[in-house]
């Protein structure tokens, strides 16, 4: 495979139009089976994904010498995997095993030009390369999304701004660009601070958009300092379209009460391997079960009906590098519920976050942020800007804090003693107060950052 005839991902951009235009039919396809399939009975969908399933067993098994080779050192073949209890007999694909497999991992029926490269940084910090089926995976990602957004009534032509990490190149405190023909206005997540808000304000009030499409932290960050400059007058906004990080629910309730709009979010990968969102009607995250299957499994690899475990993903959508039984690192519960709005998909009760957002206490019991920090109630939170968790040895703890000038000794006292109760006294607490906190490479806020291995 050579690197000079691989494609370099732009995510969802305008050369990602680029590529519907080539795949247009691809869209189409897939854009009108959702349409139908997402009003189909329970077994209609799990028919559907079954022959999905045998389709992808097959090419993996004929074209993709990893899988050939995982196959025959279990004794296993094609026809063995018929069903979704099959599929515990074919142990989970790391993110490990695919830095260390990654050529025996792409399909060898496709030809160079059909992978396209993309990277992700991950939950973990650590950059993993991967290929997608160049153009095709796009297309159908979008007929996929396009079906999501429709939910609360987001089109196409609508005007959009974008929130999502995007660094734009600044001139004359211009901290923004149009794309895809004047329906996005792409703002800078790395610009926000008090100096350049009313520009932000004033270019928004000016661009009039139906829905802003963002990550949960830049779009926070910006409400705070909406907040606090005491900004009126912001145009309507009918839905706030949360994505790529995990949204707490005082990040829900500030921004719902912020914009007085809905927030949906969704949850999904660069990897394409699990795809699922809101509706209309609930919080719960609705998986697509023509995107591929989705499992809940403990360590072993073996599913689990109840409780947190790790969500594992097999996509349909990708046979230049199929990934099956690929364990993310990321943490969810399913619901045994029926949404009130009549679709027959499994539903995600929680996801509680990645497995590296834990923290590790005195005794070593395991702590998710979301029961640690965002699903208990701090008066602080109002007072704080920004909030990053460090931590360097087990039961310590460091709150690194981004102040307003409302935070006072009151509000570091009520942090202390709601992390001593709900950690039983096994964390010490330290405050850190700095003027910023660094964003990732791709503009994301981690809200914990763990430095030793024996964590």
């Amino acid at each position: 495979m050579s690197n000079s005839k691989i494609k370099l991902s732009q995510g969802m951009t305008s050369k990602a139009f680029n590529i519907l235009g080539k795949n247009s039919l691809t869209f189409k396809r897939t854009y009108d089976l959702l349409k139908k399939s997402q009003w189909w009975s329970a077994d209609k969908l799990e028919e559907y994904q079954l022959e999905q399933l045998s389709k992808l067993i097959n090419h993996a098994y004929e074209n993709v010498p990893y899988y050939h080779r995982i196959f025959d050192e279990r004794g296993l073949k094609p026809k063995d995997i018929q069903d979704f209890k099959n599929l515990e007999q074919l142990p989970l694909l790391t993110r490990d095993i695919i830095r260390e497999n990654s050529r025996d991992l792409c399909a060898r029926n496709y030809s160079p030009d059909q992978f396209q490269h993309v990277t992700t940084g991950g939950s973990s910090g650590t950059p993993l390369e991967l290929y997608l089926e160049s153009g095709v995976t796009d297309a159908k990602e979008w007929a996929f999304m396009k079906t999501q957004w429709e939910r609360v009534g987001y089109r196409f032509r609508d005007k959009c701004s974008i929130f999502r990490g995007y660094n734009v190149p600044s001139s004359e405190n211009k901290f923004w660009k149009s794309q895809l023909f004047g329906r996005w206005m792409i703002f800078s997540s790395y610009d926000i601070n008090e100096k350049n808000i009313e520009s932000y304000v004033k270019k928004i009030k000016e661009y009039k958009p139906k829905f802003i499409q963002a990550y949960p932290s830049a779009i926070t960050l910006f409400a705070k300092h909406l907040k606090e400059n005491d900004l009126n007058n912001f145009p309507p906004i009918k839905a706030i379209l949360c994505g790529s990080e995990n949204i707490f629910p005082v990040q829900r309730k500030f921004l719902e009460e912020t914009f007085n709009t809905k927030v949906f979010s969704w949850y999904g990968l660069t990897e394409k391997v699990v795809l699922a969102g809101e509706c209309e009607v609930s919080n719960h995250y609705h998986i697509f079960p023509e995107y591929g299957i989705t499992e809940v499994a403990d360590e072993s690899g073996k599913n689990i009906s109840k409780g947190l475990g790790n969500i594992v993903g097999t996509s349909f959508n990708n046979y230049a590098m199929p990934l099956i039984r690929y364990k993310m690192g990321d943490l969810g519960e399913l619901s045994s519920k029926k949404c009130d709005c009549g679709r027959e998909y499994p539903l995600l009760e929680r996801v509680e976050g990645r497995s590296q957002d834990i923290i590790i206490t005195r005794d070593n019991s395991r702590i998710t942020l979301t029961a640690l920090i965002f699903g208990q109630h701090f008066n602080a939170f109002s007072h704080i800007k920004e909030l990053q968790l460090v931590q360097d040895k087990k039961g310590e703890l460091t709150f690194k804090i981004v102040k307003s000038d409302k935070f006072n000794t009151g509000d570091e006292k009520e942090i202390l003693e709601k992390i001593k109760g709900i950690s039983h006294g096994q964390i010490d607490l330290d405050f850190l107060y700095v003027d910023s906190i660094p964003k990732t490479e791709r503009g994301k806020h981690r809200f914990l950052i763990q430095k030793s291995s024996d964590l």
